[in-house]
């Protein structure tokens, strides 16, 4: 979103979850011979097979090798695709206890914020954090802001223990949000995770990626995401998987070929990255001056300058501008098949044309993922979204600080349009909040950082759960 105990006591914790993950009580079972069930390949969540395969390697690397996975590691974080791929959100923990929260994973802003149990009814039902019930926060008394496109939060500024992916920061700086723009948050999600860089940060916080990043903490400084597509799929859920972000390593069982990088423009703030040329039907959109482009996955389409984005329409034959509440948006044919594609400064990336469709809006007539930006002067010339960024596997580099793209695996495609149930928490004994009518239903995702003690456990763990449900 564009925004101004021991190795035996851990073994005993990972058997005693069920095969989604959530801790249940164990009975141990002497003598019994469990029969083993090979499910169909389709059925199985790619992600979770991926990681285990990873996590057999590195069990390996330490255990042969003679090298350590002492001080670094590498995490992952199952992603729930909202309302038909409009965003896409993970899951925190955040205090001590600690308590599951969704979260939007947003890569255009900087601030972590959740909405507190003070915010009433503007919060709608999704579920808020109670300072009051964790020993780890600390009130910094200072008052914040931040206005969205999409609406504006205001609160104050706390640090709390925050978790994700199986690494966590204490005394991570965060907003706690007491009034909120209506309807801004959608049930389950309670707030915003950015993910781009501290200099942009409206709470003058540095973002959990980046300490994370900085410090050392994982293998390689930087994340990758894949995203899932389900805009073309009739009878999609309101949530369906969505796909991963990987902290610390890139996922290679997710993306063919190498990873293509660029690097950002100016100080590192948002991730944004020049754009060499832009085509539509075949046709060369005239960008020049204008292509330099921020790339978001907490926004939904694309934006770009009106004379671009008219070009671009101009290429599809009945296309007209929208009016109204569609003003800066364009209708066009939906029988019209849309080919766009990108080019950075090396490959050229293509659109699938499903994503070029936003919405339909009557039995003929769609709206087109591409509007005209209003950002003004001072601001991005394009705003690269999850339309363009579900046809990659994207990568955010630390250092230097660049942007990557890399084509998607066969295994990665298979996952679009595959009506499956939401990931839920996958490792650790964390309480997932609630309120009325609300579920959570994302992952914490699990980490093979750390001693070798719990790299052979959660293997250990995936084992035992893959024969039981196999």
């Amino acid at each position: 979103m564009f925004a101004s105990a021991g190795l035996t006591t851990l073994l005993f914790l990972l058997l005693s979850q069920d095969a989604s993950g959530a801790p249940t009580a164990s009975t141990a079972v002497v003598g019994r011979s469990i029969p083993i069930r090979r499910l169909n390949p389709l059925s199985q969540n790619f992600t979770l097979v991926a990681q285990r395969a990873k996590t057999q390697r590195d069990i390996l690397v330490v255990k042969y090798g003679g090298q350590s996975l002492q001080q670094r590691g590498t995490g992952y974080n199952l992603i729930v695709n909202q309302g038909t791929d409009t965003g896409y959100y993970g899951t925190i923990a955040i205090g001590t206890p600690p308590v599951s929260y969704d979260v939007i994973l947003d890569t255009g802003s900087s601030d972590l914020w959740l909405t507190s149990t003070t915010c009433g009814v503007s919060c709608g039902t999704s579920p808020t954090y109670d300072p009051t019930k964790s020993s780890t926060f600390q009130n910094l008394s200072t008052p914040f802001e931040i206005q969205y496109g999409s609406g504006a939060v205001a609160g104050y500024v706390a640090e709390e223990t925050v978790q994700m992916a199986g690494f966590s920061v204490a005394k991570q700086g965060f907003g706690v949000v007491d009034a909120l723009s209506s309807n801004f948050n959608t049930n389950p999600v309670s707030g915003i995770m950015g993910l781009a860089w501290s200099s942009l940060s409206s709470t003058q916080q540095t973002p959990f990626w980046q300490t994370l990043a900085s410090d050392g903490s994982w293998d390689s400084a930087l994340f990758g995401v894949q995203l899932t597509r389900y805009g073309n799929v009739s009878g999609a859920a309101q949530n369906e998987p969505g796909g991963v972000i990987d902290m610390g390593y890139t996922n290679s069982s997710l993306y063919t070929g190498s990873i293509e990088y660029h690097n950002l423009i100016g100080t590192p703030q948002y991730w944004e990255i020049n754009m060499s040329t832009l085509t539509v039907q075949g046709k060369s959109i005239d960008i020049a001056g204008i292509s330099t482009a921020i790339i978001d996955t907490g926004t939904t389409n694309i934006a770009g300058p009106a004379s671009a984005v008219a070009s671009i329409y101009a290429q599809i034959p009945g296309s007209q501008a929208g009016t109204g509440q569609l003003a800066g948006y364009y209708t066009y044919p939906c029988s019209t098949t849309v080919n766009v594609q990108f080019n950075f400064g090396g490959n050229t990336w293509s659109m699938s044309s499903a994503d070029f469709t936003h919405s339909q809006v009557s039995t003929t007539e769609c709206i087109g993922a591409f509007f005209i930006s209003s950002i003004g002067q001072g601001g991005p010339s394009w705003v690269i979204g999850d339309a363009f960024l579900k046809n990659v596997y994207s990568v955010f580099k630390y250092s230097p600080a660049s942007v990557g793209f890399a084509a998607l695996s066969e295994t990665a495609i298979a996952q679009n349009g595959v009506k499956a149930a939401v990931p839920s928490p996958t490792i650790g004994a964390v309480t997932a909040a609630t309120n009325t009518g609300a579920t959570s239903n994302a992952t914490l995702g699990a980490v093979s950082s750390g001693p070798f003690s719990i790299l052979l456990c959660f293997w250990l763990a995936s084992t035992s759960i893959a024969l039981l449900f196999w």
